[in-house]
């Protein structure tokens, strides 16, 4: 079974937001950088978690951080995407919560996460 969890701690002492988002994106199956607050965050969430509850999921909610909005501006530098939720699956960019929705669809997403 996986794991899902949210973090409210952001960006650790001595390291550097990009590092901190890598370390994530590199760390679990699926990140999700999301805000508490948003229909679109709370689609993706609900589908990932509902269809994919056996993967490892990471939610950063942006909102809930002192750091959130530099955090988002190191993704919008890092994927060109400003909106959330903003999604990486094994390591990939694969966007927001309609590319999220789309890739689910059309059974892209879980032959990603069966690579």
């Amino acid at each position: 079974m996986g794991t899902n969890s949210s973090r409210t701690k952001g960006v650790p002492e001595g390291v550097s937001v990009q590092e901190y988002i890598d370390s994530l994106v590199n760390e679990h199956t699926i990140t999700v950088f999301s805000k508490s607050y948003c229909p679109y965050c709370r689609s993706a969430k609900s589908l990932l978690q509902k269809e994919y509850a056996d993967q490892d999921i990471e939610i950063v909610e942006l909102d809930q951080l002192e750091d959130g909005s530099t955090i988002q501006d190191a993704l919008e530098d890092k994927t060109g995407q400003r909106t959330v939720p903003n999604i990486f699956v094994k390591k990939q960019h694969i966007g927001g919560n309609d590319d999220t929705q789309a890739a689910h669809r059309a059974g892209k997403l879980k032959e990603l996460l069966a690579v």
